[in-house]
């Protein structure tokens, strides 16, 4: 996958344990690829995550339910609205714990057909 290829709304975000899925909120209805909008800065932040397999009660390990701010991943040059648009570089942390250790990526960006470059 190339890094630099734009995310789709049908992409495949996860936590690193590879079972959460991010859900993904579009914010913009001006700009796709193949009738798919494409995210830009927040579509992945403070979004749930389904299905985190990593857990265990007694030990105190909560499993990443929760996608926290990006921290690398967002175009610095094309934008949307005035909004940058991620790139499928994109990660940033999960609220799992223990905290500040597990970051979602993206798996499968949605599309192939749009790219930033440099």
């Amino acid at each position: 996958m190339d890094r630099q290829t734009l995310v789709a709304e049908n992409a495949l975000i996860t936590c690193p344990h590879l079972t959460g899925r991010v859900a993904l909120v579009t914010s913009q209805d001006l700009v796709r690829s193949k009738g798919l909008r494409l995210l830009v800065r927040a579509g992945p932040e403070g979004r749930p995550i389904a299905g985190c397999s990593h857990f265990n009660p007694v030990q105190g390990i909560k499993p990443c339910t929760l996608t926290l701010a990006v921290t690398s991943g967002y175009s610095d040059l094309v934008r949307i609205q005035g909004r940058p648009v991620c790139l499928a570089s994109l990660t940033g942390y999960t609220d799992g714990t223990p905290p500040g250790t597990h970051r979602y990526g993206v798996r499968q960006p949605g599309q192939h057909l749009v790219a930033a470059s440099r």
